[in-house]
């Protein structure tokens, strides 16, 4: 990024963030003064922790493809800016994980590390989510846990890391830091919380041993805030059930349960237009709901979902704000047309700050 393009994309920050913050206007002058003098001088600048903690929490609620943004406001965010060794960021990502669980009351969370400098980056984590899944390619052309972290999978046991070739065995943090190359580091049993999933009536589903893990931690997507990149941003709300019940464990490229679900439940499933796959779907996905708040974990239906979008929309408008949105992501896997947002539309313009996807280094 040229200085100018950095100049203005800085400028265009600041103004949002001291109008929104209602600081006054001469304190907005001095620091964009501070800011061109900075990249003057030194090619870049540094954000404040206010306006970092901003950026971050503005990303979300610019992220069009995301459902939950009605709570963006509640985001924790963690200034990870100091830590440059894989054994620091291990560390925090740990702790974050600890932390955003916190006993299943899941908190919003994102740590932020080094900003990419120039051509340089000084931190970036390989994992797609800190807690993952393994998949195990098998000579028969089959797979043993998750189809879609197969070349994940390759990268960490070449780095030397052993799996127990389970269909659950969690992948360990991989780290590339500027010095020391890649490292990889198990993330303790203690910090991931699993759930059993149960059927709340028919027990027979719980035959079938599957579980899912507490907290969804994106991990690979860089955060951009006024023309900065920050590759190592990991953040984090709470699931949403069909993410688990009809992709992650339903989806026929991973865990395809649905099969085995109407077989354990006794759904017939001779023919398709008995809509068994339906059936075995819905059944899923309530397992999942009751599973998790069994274990007093926070969860939300899509239903409820799509009306607290509705709410951040409405809020929004009295902001005299208007919401950006990838309908083809905003709209449930499951029952889509039972919400409003199936019967509505969005600009699908992308705003800054947000959240963005990088190339995978081992793709």
């Amino acid at each position: 990024m040229s200085g100018e393009t950095l100049r203005y994309e800085a400028a265009q920050f600041l103004n949002q963030f001291y109008e929104e913050k209602q600081y006054s206007a001469i304190a907005r002058d001095n620091r964009k003064k501070e800011v061109e003098k900075s990249i003057q001088l030194t090619g870049t600048y540094e954000h404040t922790f206010a306006e970092l903690e901003y950026g971050a929490k503005l990303a979300w609620r610019n992220s069009n493809r995301c459902i939950g943004r009605l709570f963006w406001d509640t985001l924790v965010v963690r200034d990870q800016r100091h830590l440059f060794t894989s054994k620091d960021v291990a560390s925090s990502l740990i702790e974050h994980i600890d932390l955003a669980t916190n006993e299943g009351r899941i908190q919003p969370m994102i740590s932020i590390f080094p900003a990419q400098r120039e051509k340089e980056t000084p931190v970036r984590i390989w994992n797609y989510q800190l807690i993952r899944y393994a998949g195990y390619a098998q000579k028969d052309g089959g797979y043993i846990g998750d189809p879609d972290s197969l070349a994940f999978t390759k990268v960490c046991e070449k780095a030397g890391w052993e799996g127990a070739g389970t269909s659950f065995d969690v992948l360990p943090l991989v780290i590339e830091t500027k010095e020391e190359g890649l490292t990889y580091y198990e993330v303790p049993e203690a910090s991931v919380k699993e759930i059993a999933i149960e059927h709340p009536e028919n027990e027979a589903l719980a035959s079938l041993g599957l579980k899912w893990y507490a907290v969804p931690i994106v991990a690979d997507m860089k955060l951009e805030i006024g023309g900065l990149t920050y590759p190592a941003a990991p953040f984090n709300g709470w699931y949403m059930g069909t993410e688990i019940g009809a992709r992650n464990l339903a989806d026929e490229a991973r865990y395809n349960m649905l099969p085995n679900v109407a077989e354990a439940m006794g759904i017939p499933s001779k023919h398709e237009a008995d809509l068994w796959r339906d059936q075995a779907g819905v059944e899923l996905n309530r397992a999942v709901l009751y599973s998790f708040h069994r274990e007093g974990v926070s969860i939300v239906d899509h239903h409820t979902a799509a009306k607290q979008f509705t709410k951040f929309e409405k809020q929004e408008k009295q902001a005299g704000r208007d919401v950006t949105g990838d309908w083809t992501w905003l709209i449930p896997p499951a029952s889509p047309a039972a919400t409003r947002i199936f019967h509505s539309s969005y600009d699908n313009t992308w705003k800054t700050p947000n959240y963005y996807y990088q190339e995978r280094p081992y793709e």
